[in-house]
């Protein structure tokens, strides 16, 4: 039985489609629509500052590769930091996870997700943007963090409010 071949993906520096999601930059390489749902792959670019609050999501595995800079990463069972060359898994489970940018410069990671999804969640509630372009990040007040609960359910995702890990 033959099987046929699937074309190779690739994509060029500063290809693809990039999003400003919270202040930061996020460039999706590849997606679900590319992997038949098998994972997806985010380059981020994350500011100053900049990182997502806290937020789980129980079904599916994230992991992050810093390429340069530096990220705190905070859950609700510890917390680490990231340099450049580290690597973080949030394994399925839905443990409340999230990162922030305590340095002056941009921290630059590579994010993949498996099974694909959160990739569409970014591209819902992010504005396209240029690759590199850094939008300010929309306050965070109730009615805002509603919505983007209420988005980020449909995406499997919940959003808790910025205070939610101390």
């Amino acid at each position: 039985m033959e099987t046929q071949k699937k074309q190779p993906i690739t994509i060029g520096p500063g290809a693809g489609e990039s999003v400003s999601v919270g202040g930061s930059t996020y460039r999706i390489l590849v997606s679900g629509n590319d992997t038949a749902g098998a994972f997806a792959t985010i380059d981020m670019l994350v500011p100053p500052g900049g990182g997502p609050g806290p937020h789980a999501h129980a079904d599916f595995d994230e992991s992050f590769y810093v390429i340069d800079g530096e990220i705190d990463v905070k859950s609700e069972l510890g917390n680490y930091v990231a340099t450049k060359g580290s690597f973080i898994t949030i394994p399925k489970g839905g443990v409340v996870h999230g990162f922030k940018n305590k340095t002056n410069q941009t921290a630059h990671l590579l994010c993949t997700v498996v099974p694909a999804g959160l990739e569409m969640l970014f591209e819902e509630i992010g504005q396209p943007v240029a690759h590199g372009q850094f939008l300010p990040p929309p306050v965070l007040d109730a009615p805002t963090i509603k919505r983007l609960q209420g988005i980020a359910e449909k995406h499997g995702q919940q959003v808790f409010p910025p205070d939610y890990l101390g």
